[in-house]
């Protein structure tokens, strides 16, 4: 049996996965976009469903002032005795928390702080045979003057710390070493950890101990999972064959019903050589054990986008997650959308379409402008926007946004120039600003905004809702990519937005379609 990664194609980093009987539940990192953690169901660990997200209250998840890429870092999901945890980080404030629910499709809990002294990220949780509970964390070794892996025992009912931080393992040597999951397989416990940082140099690793406090053996064959070394041939780099993948790690361990094994973990697909813009995805392989109890991920072979299993022939049917919103029918907004940090509420309203009002802060803000995207799932995928807006000065504007943050994006904005109402394309990076030659659009009447996506370009049209939508200009896919910023994590979005004084629209429908 064949399928495809990634399984949850698109921004969804650090993904941790938690099983109860035959279901499976994910949590992926967040970052700046609200609601946060979002929530995913599976049946086969192939297919996924997402419904909803664990932090869907200003109480939970407080973002303003949030830089890029600040907010929610790392999510762990757990199990036990009937109820579900959430452990994580927001690095823009309060730092380690979690929240719990005795219903996976009901709300969570308002934030249990970590009372601790390792003020790390990535934390975990485990529970031990006899019912205590350890905290796992990033933590700086005074001793060895590097970043380590801490644990603490912690009372889960007010999140105070029963024991000091205690470094258990350094890693392997890789920089970063982060993401750690504690698990007790088979009477021992095994320690998981990310290392070599999340980008080409990306790895995971494991180590075993009698003790929960260790000391712990490293894996014989360390790093258990890595594209740090696959040299894909130049025709890979030039984008001429099927997807390559890279920067794999942050995992987590999960067994089926049936006793086999799994690995959930992150990748990303460069758009050419070096440059990736669509964020790093959650991905799947099997595991299995040799005879001296290490795991070995996909037959210690290289991932790749094509996944074979044992079993029967042809490939499994995967979710393409193609969508088409009709806005006019709907009450609430699906799950799929996010925000930019925590939205004005006011300025979002579904009133026979979805009505934006812009507030004070614009795309370019750093703040919470009045914008709702989904993220992109391939790098050759078209989004589709219909609207009714009718501009009164050129300071009014609204339209369709490829979003990666603040200061990297392509705007197709529909406002005034002259008098007339027009539609032009505005390209952000970094420092520099340019805007296409406006193109006349009808004065009255709906509009239809187009963005399609291949690896190497955006292309961008627009046209009334009857005729042949015009070309308005195209921005390459490079300068929207990870490896141009200072440091990001996320990925792109497709997005609606309005901003200027007095400006508001109505968007009636949205579709998005890819190909896997």
């Amino acid at each position: 049996m064949k399928f495809k990664n990634p399984v949850i194609p698109g921004f969804y980093p650090d993904p941790s996965v938690c099983r109860v009987g035959e279901d499976y539940y994910l949590v992926n990192s967040s970052f700046e976009f609200f609601p946060g953690v979002p929530l995913y169901h599976s049946k086969d660990l192939v297919n996924w469903e997402q419904i909803g997200h664990v932090l869907t209250r200003k109480s939970q998840l407080p973002l303003e002032g949030c830089r890029n890429s600040g907010g929610i870092f790392a999510p762990t999901i757990r199990y036990y005795q009937g109820r579900f945890y959430m452990v994580t980080t927001n690095v823009s404030g309060g730092g380690n928390f979690f929240v719990w629910t005795d219903d996976i499709h009901g709300e969570w809990s308002d934030p249990v702080w970590i009372k601790q002294d390792q003020l790390g990220i990535d934390p975990s949780l485990f529970w031990d045979d006899d019912g205590k509970v350890y905290f796992q964390g990033t933590f700086f070794d005074r001793e060895s003057g590097r970043q380590c892996i801490g644990q603490s025992q912690i009372d889960l009912t007010t999140g105070e710390m029963l024991t000091e931080t205690r470094p258990i393992w350094s890693g392997t040597g890789g920089k970063c070493p982060e993401g750690p999951h504690l698990y007790k397989i088979n009477g021992s416990y095994y320690l998981m950890i990310a290392e070599g940082g999340t980008e080409y140099g990306h790895m995971e690793t494991i180590a075993r101990s009698d003790n929960v406090w260790g000391p712990f053996e490293s894996c014989s064959h360390n790093p258990i999972v890595t594209q740090r070394d696959y040299s894909p041939s130049f025709a890979d780099f030039a984008g001429r064959t099927p997807d390559v993948i890279h920067g794999v790690g942050h995992a987590d361990l999960i067994d089926d019903p049936e006793g086999n094994w799994w690995l959930m973990f992150h990748g990303f697909r460069p758009s050419v050589s070096m440059l990736h813009h669509i964020g790093r995805e959650t991905m799947v392989a099997p595991v299995t054990w040799d005879a001296d109890g290490w795991p070995v991920v996909n037959g210690g072979k290289p991932i790749h986008t094509e996944m074979e299993l044992p079993g029967n022939e042809g490939w499994m049917t995967q979710n393409t997650f193609d969508f088409a919103e009709d806005f006019t029918k709907e009450e609430k907004l699906p799950v799929r959308w996010a925000y930019l940090r925590n939205p004005i509420e006011e300025n979002y309203r579904l009133e026979n379409g979805l009505v934006l009002t812009a507030g004070k802060d614009e795309l370019e803000s750093g703040g919470a402008p009045t914008f709702l995207g989904v993220r992109q799932r391939q790098l050759k995928s078209t989004a589709e926007t219909e609207l009714e807006f009718a501009p009164t000065t050129e300071k009014q504007e609204a339209g369709l946004t490829v979003y990666h943050t603040d200061e990297h994006h392509y705007d197709l904005v529909v406002t005034r120039r002259n008098g007339k109402r027009v539609v032009l394309l505005r390209k952000r990076v970094c420092d520099l600003l340019t805007e296409s030659e406006p193109v006349e659009l009808p004065e009255s009447g709906k509009l239809v905004l187009k963005v399609e996506a291949d690896r190497m370009q955006y292309h961008f049209f627009a046209g009334g809702t009857e005729g042949k939508l015009l070309p308005v200009g195209e921005g390459r896919t490079q300068l929207l990519s990870t490896e141009m910023m200072m440091g990001t994590f996320t990925g792109c979005f497709f997005g609606m937005f309005t901003q200027g004084e007095g400006s508001e629209v109505k968007y009636t429908r949205f579709t998005c379609e890819n190909t896997l």
